[in-house]
């Protein structure tokens, strides 16, 4: 297991690369860094059980009526795109800006989007491989139902989990597109997998506050409990939040308060705008449970407190929960802190892909990842700023089925969840 190491009394963690995300995004983003790529060999799928079983893929019109007829066009092309580039035959997807790896990430943002577009084919074969070369093991027996989050080529050559750790925003996507899909395709394995795996974040992956009674908190950590908490200290990345799936969990499982993460995001989310000086979300902070007080990790180790490629994903997630359940305060939430943003594009027609806490930019070029959660948010508090986007950021930058280009694995992600109706999912989210 990865440690923890900490120095005080400055408050300042330094984590061992558990889940060095933030570079390889930003990779993703930087125009000077896009390395040639050449296929791999396909890996061969182990047998499939009977957990799911291989479909023809769904004819997508019917799953994004409304969107207007040249999107439901660009998402169905697009998804097209991405399934030829970036998943093999037997459901692995790959990160090609990445040594070709696969993570847990990939594999949820696929069955997500499969759910969405209704393409039960890949959901399943990315489900598949998930559970097949994913699953953490100790002494060759398992030892919960998460997925390893990094797979990849190992120092002797062997395609094989590069790090056990499991990261918390994976699962929590993957169990949401299991949820929804066990009630788009009516088939309950996907819902008994779902429970498996909400009881293992829950044991796993969350911890309460030191208070008791009505002020006692739970709170979702990135990964393994040993991995983000150091006594009273824990390190939390805000777009990892996601209370509109919080509340899908509260629906299928009633033994655990899932909606205690609501408010615990919620709560996070506004306390940590202080730190900031233009209120924007941060891709890592500390909170104490002791007073419940958030605070800047200023070590970029495994990211720190700057608004940059994970916190991007807020402005989708609270838009979620707006768009799915109708909460007024993710519609506020997004008001407050889109400010900086709005006032920015205002005067200046576009946004640095990086910015610190005193609101100034770190690098000189844009993401278009971020613009496109960025539309999402907009089309919900600023339809005008939300179109402006669109034309001058988001369609000039896609060619044949591509955002910036064939390599570009999270743009490719974002953009289209940013782009992608929320009217459709509609009957999936009731019991």
């Amino acid at each position: 297991m990865t440690k923890l190491y900490w120095r005080l009394p400055s408050l300042i963690v330094v984590l061992m690369p558990l889940m060095g995300l933030d570079s390889c995004r930003a990779m993703s983003e930087n125009p000077e860094s896009f390395p040639s790529v050449q296929p791999i060999a396909s890996v061969a799928p182990a047998p499939l059980p009977a957990l799911v079983k291989p479909t023809t893929t769904i004819a997508a019109a019917t799953q994004l009526t409304t969107a207007s007829t040249s999107d439901q066009a660009l998402l169905q092309q697009s998804w097209a795109a991405y399934r030829q580039r970036f998943i093999q035959t037997d459901g692995r997807v790959i990160d090609w800006e990445s040594n070709e790896r696969s993570t847990s990430e990939g594999q949820a943002y696929a069955m997500l989007r499969a759910v969405m577009i209704g393409d039960r084919d890949t959901f399943d074969r990315t489900l598949q491989w998930a559970e097949n070369n994913l699953k953490r093991q100790q002494d060759g027996k398992s030892t919960d139902s998460l997925w390893a989050w990094k797979w990849g080529k190992n120092q002797q050559g062997q395609w094989t989990i590069i790090d056990p750790n499991f990261a918390s925003d994976a699962d929590v996507d993957a169990i949401t597109a299991l949820i929804l899909a066990s009630r788009r395709w009516q088939h309950p394995a996907y819902l008994e997998l779902a429970g498996t795996k909400l009881q293992d974040v829950w044991n796993l992956s969350t911890v309460t506050n030191y208070r008791t009674g009505a002020q006692q908190q739970r709170y979702l950590l990135p990964g393994p409990v040993a991995a983000f908490q150091k006594e009273a200290m824990i390190q939390l990345n805000p777009s990892y939040f996601s209370p509109a799936a919080f509340r899908l969990f509260a629906q299928v499982d009633k033994s655990r308060d899932w909606m205690s993460l609501v408010h615990s995001s919620y709560q996070v989310l506004q306390q940590a705008m202080t730190l900031s000086q233009t209120g924007l979300p941060n891709d890592w902070i500390l909170l104490d449970l002791t007073t419940g007080t958030p605070q800047a990790l200023l070590t970029p180790n495994p990211g720190t407190s700057e608004y940059g490629f994970d916190a991007y994903r807020v402005w989708w997630r609270l838009a979620l929960d707006a768009d799915w359940f109708g909460e007024p305060l993710a519609r506020s939430l997004l008001q407050q802190q889109l400010k900086p943003i709005q006032q920015r594009w205002r005067s200046q027609q576009q946004i640095p892909a990086r910015i610190d806490l005193r609101g100034n930019p770190l690098v000189t070029y844009q993401a278009t990842s971020q613009y496109g959660m960025l539309y999402h948010a907009f089309r919900l508090v600023d339809p005008a700023i939300a179109q402006q986007i669109r034309q001058k950021q988001l369609d000039p930058n896609y060619r044949n089925g591509f955002w910036d280009n064939n390599s570009a694995y999270y743009t490719q992600n974002l953009v289209w969840f940013g782009l992608a109706p929320s009217a459709p999912l509609a009957p999936l989210l009731k019991p």
